[in-house]
Parts: structure tokens; sequence; C-alpha cells
């Protein structure tokens, strides 16, 4: 079976062409606000915790499922890097060893978090949605025991010059960001592994009967998302200095808009992470631009991000058809 890894309509070209058109249209509007390279350094900051969840998503709906845990995965695993640096590292103190040993527990938890998650999935046949709906309740439930429902803050310089830092002028938050996406993209479109989770989400039937183990491969599936999700928590807490056990709590929404939005078809087989990391740029421009109407309440963001989710849906509904129509013509 040939596997087609992206929409063969021109998404990128679309993507790109939405980006420059919000760009313009707020360079126009606003260029005294928008058009200055402290405004997008921010927008490369903000743009780097959920664009990171929703690279871990994409890959998760691209093998036929989702991960709706991610956020409260990110949560998790930065409040748990957050204690043990309270613990290890003494109040105005340094201690690189500390600080890495600590991140490297926290990306062993979301590893292990998202291998739960492919548990569930693949071993016990729990529908994907419902089984990260459950997940991410026992994750939040986790972290507000651990942290007895308070904010996790107060943490080492050193860590937190790490969400301000530079580099050549870039956020190095957006280089993480970039990073994850160059690795993911080499990940799903160059390995035996990424051509696997695009037949398993074509037609998991088919891929069982080719002799794929699904449930090995769901399983790493998740595990990826769980990893670029603790990615995302420690990002976080270096930006914002502390970690709670529900900090963004609108992301997930966000996330799945952005993946939709990026190409990536809900029903698994379809998309590219570099669509996904173009619509994360697309949906941190807007959110920036409308930062600059202090007359359009922060509430209305919801509603903003549902009806575009709703509209990308029926967009690509009707290309869909469309392009089925052209191939049954032919």
């Amino acid at each position: 079976m040939k596997i087609k890894k992206s929409q063969p309509d021109g998404n990128m070209i679309r993507l790109l062409a939405i980006l420059a058109a919000f760009i313009f249209i707020a360079g126009i509007t606003k260029p005294a606000l928008f058009m200055q390279l402290g405004n997008f350094q921010s927008i490369g900051k903000q743009l780097a915790e959920y664009g990171l969840m929703a690279l871990g998503i994409g890959v998760c709906m691209i093998s036929g499922g989702i991960d709706l845990s991610a956020v409260y995965i990110a949560n998790l695993c930065g409040i748990s890097a957050g204690l043990l640096m309270q613990k290890m590292i003494p109040a105005g103190g340094s201690n690189p060893g500390a600080m890495f040993l600590s991140i490297a527990a926290a990306i062993v938890i979301g590893a292990l978090c998202g291998a739960f998650n492919g548990f569930l999935v693949s071993k016990l046949n729990i529908p994907a949605m419902l089984a990260t709906l459950g997940t991410y309740q026992l994750y939040m439930g986790i972290a507000v025991v651990i942290t007895n429902g308070s904010t996790v803050s107060g943490l080492p310089s050193a860590y937190t010059a790490l969400g301000t830092a530079l580099v050549a002028k870039v956020p190095l938050a957006f280089l993480i960001f970039l990073l994850a996406v160059l690795i993911l993209s080499f990940i799903m479109q160059k390995t035996i592994f990424g051509t696997r989770v695009y037949l398993v989400g074509t037609n998991p039937k088919s891929a069982r009967f080719s002799g794929i183990r699904n449930s090995s491969i769901l399983i790493r599936t998740y595990m990826i998302s769980g990893i670029v999700a603790a990615i995302a928590g420690l990002v976080s807490l270096a930006r914002i200095n502390s970690a709670k056990a529900d900090f963004g709590s609108s992301y997930t929404m966000q996330c799945i808009l952005i993946v939709v939005l990026g190409g990536v078809n809900p029903n698994g087989g379809f998309g590219k992470i570099s669509g996904v990391a173009v619509a994360v740029v697309i949906l941190q421009v807007l959110s920036s631009y409308l930062n600059m109407f202090p007359d359009i309440s922060n509430y209305f963001r919801d509603l903003i991000w549902g009806v575009a989710l709703i509209a990308v849906l029926i967009i690509n509904h009707v290309i869909a058809k469309r392009r089925i129509a052209k191939l049954d013509s032919v």
C-alpha cells in the first residue's frame, strides 16, 4: 500500500499565504506595535509551549488517535522538575548537575505518561479520546496531590534565565521548538517508524496484516507525545518561573485547532509536522495581533478559536470531497 504523507492540495502553500496575509494586515494596521523586534521575540517565546504540545498531538492524530492529556503531562513534568530543583538546589544557589537531573527526570516522567496512554489505547483498545480524557484527569490529580494544590515557584535563577535567554536575538524557547520540528519531521518522513505510523493511521487492519505490530507503534507514538509535552512543561517552567496543576487548560483546544489547521486529518494517515509548525506561528501571530486591541476582551478568545476550528473542519471536508470527486472522474 502506498502511503501519502501530505495533502495533495497545496496545504502548505495555503498556510504560508495565510501567515503572510496576517503579517501584512498587522503590519499595515499596527505598524508601531507589531513590526518591532521585541514583538517577534515575544511571539517566539510564547508559541513554544503550546507549539510543542501541538506537535505531539499531531503525531498521535496521524496515527489515528489523539492526546488530550498533553497539557497536563506538561504541567506534571514541570511541577516534578520544579520540586526536585527546590530540594536539591539551595535558595540562591546553582547546581548544573541537579538541574540536569531534574530535567532528565521530567522527560522520563513524560515518556512514562505517554507510554501509559499508548498502553490504554493499543493494549486495552480504549478509544484514544476517552483514554486520554481519563489520563488528563489522572495526571492533573497527581499534580494536585504532590503540590497540595499550590503553585511551585522560587526556582534557581540559572534555570529561569533560560526562559528569557536569546541566541543571536532569537529566543532559546523558539529554537527548542524549531529543533523539535526538525527532529519530528525527520522521524515521520524519513524513518521506517514514521512510515508505519502513517500506515497504522490510514488502515490499522492492513498494517496488522502487513506484519506491523500496531501496539508497539502506538505506544511509541504516545511516548513521543509525552516527551514533547514534558519539554513544553520545562520551557513553561523556565519562562514563568512557576508551575501549577491546572495551568494552560485552554491550550488543549488551541492545540487541536493548530493540528487540524496544519493539515492533519483527524481520522489519521495524513499530514505533516511542518504544516503543524506553520499553523502554530499563524495562531500566535493572530493572538499577538488581537492583544493590540484593548477593546477586545480575552473572553472572546475561546469563541474565536472554536469558530476557527469548525471553519477549518468544514473547509477541509469540502476540499476532501472535491479531491475525491476529481479522482472518481479520472
